[in-house]
């Protein structure tokens, strides 16, 4: 049945045309720094704020100015969205959403907690997080664990309609903020550790009618592309650029999660966003039938789509044959970089697989492949010489290759693990500086894969996980300002846990992230000077957000520990090896911190 749906709605999205109402919307409310009216602050994904009252003279004088607590203590990622007097939270699951008045001491207007079967959360790859919900023309929307898509009157909570984006039977999850562009809402899935084949979905902001969806892998009519018009590095992608890359039917089950944050270009008309690892993570069950390695595409791929008809306009895909878990769904945020003395629209992205990226976001061309954490050591470098026979591919190192080494044979000291050299949480671009502010991980894992079996529903990894500080020292993170032009690090703070709270930079030249131990900090985007610190209740996985409210600015953040590096407290395991092997490695951060699910807002006195 989804064949037939899916060819139908993929004809029709061909000539589908409306007015471009909601971007209208999106952009003026995101123009005025006073709110903060998209999860990633703009279109271009910069969670920069012009906002300059909070600055680095007195950044350090900050005071709470009031909290609020969600009622639920599981890892709490994402932000709050401010639309003039109002603020929208958002938990993870249930999902609940709460309207509060800011103008009567943040007085709840309205709270929508959506009916879902909690059989839903075994099913959820690496904690209950939810990401955020969107905002367009009066509208709130929310994707939730279950998968349903859902659109609530922004002024009275009431629910307008309801879609469902996949089967939580199968799998299949909802954890990604959505975006709004133009007339669209649009929204990717989680469930690569369970065998789902993932897809990018677009719907009617008015009505919740599917206008496409983009599968990761598949026949082309499925993963939309046109095999002469779709590029990658350079070339059409051709016939069965994906097919030809699976063997038999395993990509039906081939995973490529859509979860990440997207950003979109309005004046080019696309959509970015990444893909996630293929399943299984036992590399040996999706060789080709020769026994050798084979791409897997599009997996671990990064895209640009155009958002009325959802045709792939240029693919690149990171990490060919994934062995490791290297997931392609980070953030990207789009700039103007001069780079070899040209200016080019770009977008940049740091993958789980240590790489910096700058792309040409006109064209996909990669401009820029370096190491953001030096320790990084699966692979020497990305190619990036046009006349090599392995241009835009990284070059390996085969003493880390979990499939040379073989299935049950245990590959120790591959660096980054698992989660990546940076995981979910999202990098800031400031406008003053030039630079990327990106929080990371420096985690390194044994790997051993064994064989697995699909069952519906179920999970299918095969591979257990060892994750611990990478060599030299004991910290798991740090907090960077990078060059995306050079892909250089310009300063780096380490953290003793992985930074796994997005960054937020703003004109008054100060970037704000938090910690996994719950420490809310403000640094020197110039030197990385840390001015400000304070324990919130919870450890950080959430987002640093600004706005302002008769004429004050404050800033503000989830505190909530859990995620990928927090499951452990989150979930209540303590197998080192549990949560995908991330329980061990942070056995430690109990002794910091605890569960808990507040927003904490600063002001200056």
């Amino acid at each position: 049945m989804r064949k037939w749906a899916f060819s139908t709605i993929a004809v029709a999205a061909l000539c589908y045309a409306v007015p471009a109402l909601a971007n209208d919307d999106v952009v003026k409310l995101t123009s005025d720094p006073n709110n903060w009216a998209i999860q990633s602050g703009d279109y271009a994904g910069h969670r920069y704020s012009k906002l300059d009252q909070i600055n680095t003279d007195n950044v350090g004088q900050l005071k709470v100015a009031w909290t609020f607590s969600t009622g639920v203590l599981r890892g709490h990622e994402g932000g709050p969205l401010v639309i003039g007097d109002t603020m929208y939270i958002t938990t993870p699951f249930p999902n609940t959403v709460i309207a509060l008045d800011l103008a009567h001491d943040q007085k709840i207007i309205w709270k929508y907690t959506p009916k879902q079967d909690p059989s839903v959360i075994p099913v959820m790859c690496c904690d209950t997080v939810n990401r955020g919900v969107q905002y367009a023309e009066g509208k709130i929307f929310l994707h939730q664990a279950d998968n349903g898509l859902v659109a609530l009157d922004a002024k009275t909570g009431k629910e307008l309609w309801k879609a469902m984006v996949d089967d939580a039977k199968k799998g299949a999850t909802g954890t990604g903020a959505p975006i709004v562009a133009k007339d669209k809402v649009i929204v990717g899935v989680s469930g690569g550790e369970f065998g789902v084949r993932c897809h990018l979905d677009a719907y009617d902001i008015n009505t919740g009618k599917l206008v496409w969806r983009a599968y990761s892998m598949g026949p082309d009519k499925d993963i939309l592309v046109d095999p002469e018009k779709t590029m990658s590095l350079g070339k059409p992608v051709g016939k069965d650029s994906s097919l030809k890359t699976w063997n038999g039917d395993q990509w039906k089950i081939g995973g490529g999660a859509t979860w990440g944050y997207m950003s979109y270009d309005p004046e080019l008309n696309l959509i970015y966003y990444g893909s996630g690892n293929p399943s299984t993570w036992n590399a040996a069950q999706r060789a080709g039938p020769d026994g050798k390695p084979i791409d897997q595409k599009w997996s671990t791929s990064y895209f640009a789509r155009d958002v009325d008809t959802g045709i792939a306009k240029w693919i690149y895909q990171m990490t060919p044959f994934d062995e490791w878990d290297y997931d392609g769904i980070n953030e990207n945020i789009q700039a103007e970089l001069e780079i070899n003395g040209v200016k080019h629209k770009t977008i940049s992205h740091w993958d789980r697989n240590g790489f910096g990226y700058t792309w040409d976001r006109v064209t996909g061309e990669p401009l820029v492949a370096e190491k953001f954490d030096p320790k990084v050591n699966w692979a020497e470098k990305i190619d990036l010489d046009k006349s090599s026979p392995t241009y835009g591919r990284p070059v390996r190192v085969k003493k880390y290759s979990t499939f040379a080494n073989g299935t049950d044979f245990n590959t120790k000291g591959i660096c980054p693990a698992a989660l990546g050299s940076k995981d979910q949480q999202p990098a800031s671009y400031s406008e003053l500086t030039g630079l990327f502010y990106v929080p990371t991980n420096h985690v390194c894992m044994d790997y051993e894969p064994f064989k697995v079996s699909y069952t519906a529903g179920q999970p299918y990894v095969g591979a257990t996980l060892s994750m611990y500080p990478a060599p030299g020292g004991d910290d798991m993170g740090n907090f960077i300002a990078w060059d995306g032009a050079k892909g250089k690090i310009v300063w780096s703070d380490p953290e003793k846990f992985s930074v796994w709270s997005g960054a937020l930079t703003t004109a008054g030249g100060v970037a704000f992230y938090g910690t996994l131990e719950g420490y809310f900090k403000a640094v020197d985007q110039k030197t990385g000077k840390e001015l400000f610190k304070f324990k919130t209740p919870s450890g950080i996985i959430g987002n640093a957000m600004t706005y302002a409210h008769d004429g004050k600015q404050y800033v503000a953040v989830y505190s909530g520990v859990g995620g990928w590096a927090g499951i452990g407290l989150a979930a209540g395991l303590t197998n080192p090896t549990d949560g995908l092997g991330a329980v061990g490695g942070y056995a430690g951060l109990s002794q910091y911190t605890e569960l808990g699910g507040s927003l904490t807002v600063f002001s200056l006195p």
